[in-house]
């Protein structure tokens, strides 16, 4: 099994966050307060990557060449799609 190298950091946190970390932990929401915190950060900068990428699909939804690339290459499989749906169907 291959371990992921670690470094210690410090934040500050809420008195109330603290409290809910030490609940939920003790409750077995994670095996540490570490596991915990990293799993909750992974998870915000999943969300945030995310965004990004939705941001930028909108950004080029509203750029007309991007549409038009959009749309022939969606004219050049119509064929395909259309076969293959001959032989699924």
């Amino acid at each position: 099994m291959r371990t992921t190298r670690t470094r210690k950091a410090t934040f500050n946190l809420s008195e109330q966050i603290l409290r809910s970390l030490d609940d939920a932990v003790t409750k077995g929401a994670a095996p540490s307060k570490n596991a915990f915190v990293e799993h909750a950060i992974s998870e915000a900068l999943r969300a945030a990557r995310q965004a990004e990428v939705r941001g930028a699909w909108a950004e080029a939804s509203r750029d007309p060449l991007f549409r038009r690339d959009i749309e022939d290459a969606e004219r050049e499989f119509e064929s395909a799609d259309a076969e293959t749906a001959r032989e699924i169907g």
